[in-house]
């Protein structure tokens, strides 16, 4: 009897957008953290903040960034995102793409919106 040798992904990212009073949207953030959301409402893209470098260097540059602001390693990167640490390293040196899938987990490991790494 054959197998499944890979897991089906069941763990799909929604990006939420609300309209309310100011005065409740920290509460709405508080509670929506506690589920597992992150609030990105105050991040650009990566374009925007850096101007000067080159579409092929800037994920990479973005994702060393954003590892040093967290204070992680490239191996304490790699086991929070289940990314292999020489992988980490490639995408760092803008030797290997970083993609949609791995901008995801990147993402939720640096707690940062997944599209600044694209």
């Amino acid at each position: 009897m054959l197998e499944r040798t890979k897991k089906r992904r069941t763990d799909k990212t929604v990006v939420l957008t609300f309209q309310g009073p100011e005065s409740n949207r920290q509460a709405a953030v508080d509670f929506l953290s506690r589920l597992g959301f992150v609030d990105t409402s105050d991040t650009v893209p990566w374009r925007e903040a850096f101007q000067d470098i080159s579409e092929e260097e800037g994920p990479a540059v973005v994702l060393r960034a954003m590892r040093r602001r967290e204070g992680l390693t490239q191996k304490a990167l790699s086991e929070k995102a289940d990314i292999p640490q020489g992988h980490i390293s490639a995408m760092e040196r803008g030797k290997m793409p970083i993609g949609v899938a791995r901008a995801k987990k990147l993402a939720k490991a640096l707690n940062a919106g997944y599209k600044v790494f694209l």
